[in-house]
Formats: structure tokens, sequence, C-alpha cells
């Protein structure tokens, strides 16, 4: 701009002074045309610099706002699902609480039914029952599971005390509880010893008795158990241990 008024005066100064020729009219005049296209071809290149760096700012505030959409929308989304979570949990709990209360029913009528066979007598089904219910308690024993063993043992006892199996379940009732509690053990094996013995648990529980007599110094109690085994049981194997123990104890 400063160097375009320049030419101007200039101009201006040489006509007004009458002393210059028309060709320098002339190539003044073509100088200034030529600053003039300079400078508008400067402007015409800021004004799309302008307008490039309009259109990145609008297309950065056009994907932010896009961006914020999506992160909305997202965030409804994950609302809906959650929701939707919410209701299927609420749904489950539902349905576990019929299920528990049908099983409940479902249990209540087994219970109803199985007592109705027992009225009209089906010793058949009632075995096979007393069976699985013993079966079941003693898998559960050597598993290592001792309080849910025993558990099943003393149902099984009191819904069958007569049935085949009962001396075995005392006799492992007492078993569970020969390592945690053997006072609780020996009053068991005494159960099976007094209360069955026609069973071959019985000469078992006796020999347990006297072991476990042994094994808390009580070597005139331990003789009384294996006394009486070889007498009432004489050809079992037990009988044979017990005279071996009887020997170890001096006599």
């Amino acid at each position: 701009m400063i160097r375009r008024s320049t030419l101007l005066l200039a101009l201006v100064a040489v006509a007004s002074g009458g002393c210059a020729l028309r060709s320098d009219v002339r190539r003044l005049e073509d100088q200034l045309t030529t600053m003039q296209d300079a400078q508008a071809r400067q402007d015409s290149l800021q004004r799309v610099q302008l307008t490039q760096i309009i259109s990145v700012q609008q297309r950065t505030y056009d994907s932010l706002a896009a961006l914020n959409r999506a992160m909305l929308a997202f965030r409804g989304e994950l609302l809906g699902q959650f929701y939707e979570v919410q209701k299927s949990l609420i749904q489950v709990q539902e349905l576990t609480g019929q299920s528990t209360r049908r099983l409940s029913e479902m249990r209540g009528d087994l219970d109803a039914r199985g007592q109705q066979l027992g009225t009209e007598g089906a010793p058949a089904a009632t075995s096979a029952t007393a069976v699985q219910m013993y079966e079941a308690s003693l898998q559960q024993l050597r598993r290592g599971s001792t309080a849910t063993a025993r558990a099943g043992f003393r149902q099984f006892l009191q819904q069958y005390p007569t049935a085949a199996e009962a001396p075995d379940a005392l006799y492992f009732i007492g078993e569970s509880f020969s390592q945690e509690a053997p006072d609780s053990a020996a009053a068991y094996y005494t159960q099976v010893a007094d209360k069955f013995p026609s069973s071959p648990r019985a000469a078992s529980a006796l020999y347990r008795l006297g072991a476990m007599a042994e094994t808390a110094k009580d070597t005139a109690a331990a003789r009384g158990y294996y006394q009486r085994l070889i007498k009432q049981y004489p050809t079992s194997n037990e009988a044979a241990l017990a005279r071996d123990r009887m020997k170890a104890l001096g006599q």
C-alpha cells in the first residue's frame, strides 16, 4: 500500500510539473496496474485461506457434535440395556421364588404319596427308598462330608428304624465321629453292639471300642471289649485281631 501511494504521488508530481514524457506516465500506470493485480491476488489468496480455515473449523465442530450425539446415544443404549438386565434379574428372582414354592409343593405331594403307599403296603417301594437314602448318606461319608452323612443316616434311622441297613447306619455315624469326637463315636458303636448283636457290624463295633480304649490308655476297658468280641464272635476276622491285641496287652 505504501509503494502504491508513492507511485501515485510521483505520477501526480510529474504531471503537474509538465516535464514528464508520455512514456514515463505509461510506465507508471503499468506499474500501478501490476501492483493492483498483485494486491488483488493476495486478497483472493487470503480469502481462500480464510474460507479453508472456516471449513476446517466447521468440520471439526460437526465431528465434535456427531461424537457428542453418539456418546449420548451410547449412554442411552447402556441405560436401556441396564434396565433390561434389571428386569431380567427381577424375573429370574420371581421365577426362582415360584420354583422354590413349586418344589416345596412337589415335595409335600411326594411325601404324602409315600405315606399313602406305606399305609397301603408297598414294601418293595419302601425298601428301594431306604436303600437309596442309605447309599446317598454313605457316599457323602466317603467324600468326607461327615456332617451331611450324619444327617442322612439319622434321617434314615428315623424313617426306617427296622431296615436291614440300620446297624450299618449306626456304625457309620460312629465312624463319622471317630476323629473329631471319640466319645460320640463310642456311644454309637455301643448301640450297634447292644441293639444289633446278630449283625456283622456288632463285631466291628466291639473291636473299634477296644481300639479306642487302648488309644485312651484304658487297658482294662480295652481287654473287656476284646474279650466280649472273642466270646460272642469267635470266628470273625475282628476276633482274630482282638486275640493279637490281647497278646500285645499281656494277656
